[in-house]
């Protein structure tokens, strides 16, 4: 039961009432106070799990990006999954332009520690302009 409450509050976007009441649907009556006792003593070891558990990056990249608000600014969310849906990197820009994902791409390298096989887009034409220019081997 501490585990699954740990779990939850570190894996998913979860605050510790939601925690509290999805817990309670499963008849665990528990307050939240307690899940954060829990989450302070037991997170360090479980975000340790996670890490070391985390699988290796793989030779496709799966890259997009979406349009966001933040303080009334339109932004763009860059980011970077691999072939199972694990998320490789996000970056937050002001600009949908080559030098943006010139950015990210570059990002992507250094911590992934080189380049994939191949790269899969919306076809957006930054994309193709910052893989000519930083890695002109990888297929698109």
């Amino acid at each position: 039961m501490i585990a699954h409450a740990v779990w939850l509050y570190f894996r998913f976007p979860l605050s510790l009432r939601l925690v509290e009441e999805m817990l309670l649907e499963r008849g665990i009556i528990v307050s939240y106070e307690t899940i954060r006792c829990w989450a302070k003593k037991f997170g360090p070891v479980y975000a340790r799990r996670l890490r070391r558990n985390a699988p290796n990056p793989t030779d496709v990249w799966h890259l997009d990006e979406v349009a966001v608000t933040i303080g009334g600014r339109k932004h763009w969310l860059w980011r970077a999954v691999d072939q199972y849906g694990y998320v490789l990197d996000e970056i937050v820009q002001v600009r949908r332009n080559t030098k943006a994902a010139k950015r990210l791409l570059i990002r992507l390298m250094s911590k992934q520690g080189g380049v994939p096989k191949c790269i899969v887009t919306d076809k957006l034409g930054s994309y193709g302009a910052a893989r000519r220019q930083i890695m002109p081997a990888v297929e698109h």
